[in-house]
């Protein structure tokens, strides 16, 4: 089995409830005494540093830091008493932003921590990037080309001229475990660091099941054919906003016909091979990251832990 909370972003959110029928009620919950607010300032986070391993850099919600986040706060939920808030404050410029949120915080590319936080703060830190990074990128709306006010606690965008609700958006890329015998495909992209392979992966298209896409992306990419699908476990994504749906298929055919396109290498990987990538100990091959999906799928591949079809 492949356990959820071992995903980097798949785990619980700990004690934070997203409350989400309490969304209405935001601007109250704002003045709340406990209310705590993650901000965001151009695509990066704020963390607390003065520990030995970061943690997420909450503030109280001032007046004079709400001032500069024009689209409002995103209410996240409630962790026990204390409301939970996350805002966008990529309106200062980058001396402000350390004057104002500094102490032994900085703003950092959740990328580069990811796999360095608890696993329920990196949930709520996925959750606060994904739906600031869509409402950066939806500001007007998609009927009428009107701009788009905030809307239900920071869930829901309103049009004001036609009427529109717009929610975020999260898309479907299925990752695979492609197996044949005791063999994993793996593939690179030329623009990944050297020497990382990974399993392959792409986006689902409307109308199409999980195991179709499977199957057409493991065809399109590597030119081999797929039977069986199984479905593994998921992992939310917030570069932007994908859901990473990892799957176990059976290889029908074992040629490789690469679409150099999308892959700039693929090979048949054994399984004493990829745990000794896993170990860091192979002389060209890397695993991937360890707080990607394939990393987890491939971890529990080599202990044995997925059985077989």
């Amino acid at each position: 089995m492949l356990n959820n909370h071992d995903i980097t972003f798949a785990a619980r959110s700990g004690q934070l409830d997203r409350a989400s029928h309490m969304r209405e009620l935001a601007g109250d919950l704002l003045q709340h005494r406990r209310t705590a607010m993650l901000p965001f300032w151009r695509d990066k986070l704020l963390f607390d540093l003065s520990e030995q391993r970061p943690s997420l850099g909450w503030v109280p919600p001032l007046r004079e830091y709400l001032d500069h986040a024009p689209d409002g706060a995103v209410f996240l939920g409630m962790s026990g008493e204390t409301p939970c808030f996350t805002a966008d404050f990529s309106s200062l410029d980058e001396e402000e932003a350390i004057e104002f949120f500094g102490n032994g915080a900085k703003f950092i590319d959740l990328r580069s921590v990811a796999g360095d936080l608890t696993p329920s703060s990196a949930t709520v830190a996925a959750t606060a990037k994904g739906v600031l990074s869509w409402h950066q990128t939806h500001r007007f709306c998609s009927r009428c080309g009107a701009p788009s006010r905030h809307d239900d606690g920071g869930w829901r965008r309103r049009c004001p001229s036609c009427g529109a609700m717009h929610f975020p958006r999260t898309d479907p890329v299925v990752i695979m475990l492609i197996i044949r015998d005791d063999q994993v495909l793996l593939g690179r992209q030329s623009a990944w660091p050297e020497g990382i392979f990974s399993l392959l992966a792409g986006f689902m298209e409307p109308g199409e099941t999980i195991e179709d896409a499977v199957r057409r992306e493991t065809r399109e990419e590597a030119g081999v054919e797929v039977g069986r699908v199984r479905y593994l476990a998921c992992q939310p994504w917030p570069f932007p906003s994908s859901l990473m749906l990892g799957c176990m298929a059976e290889a029908l055919t074992e040629t490789l016909t690469i679409d150099e396109v999308e892959l700039e290498d693929a090979q048949w990987f054994s399984r004493a091979k990829i745990e000794v990538v896993l170990q860091g100990k192979h002389p060209r091959i890397m695993a991937p990251r360890k707080d990607a999906i394939a990393r987890s799928i491939l971890s529990a591949w080599v202990a044995g832990d997925l059985g077989r079809f």
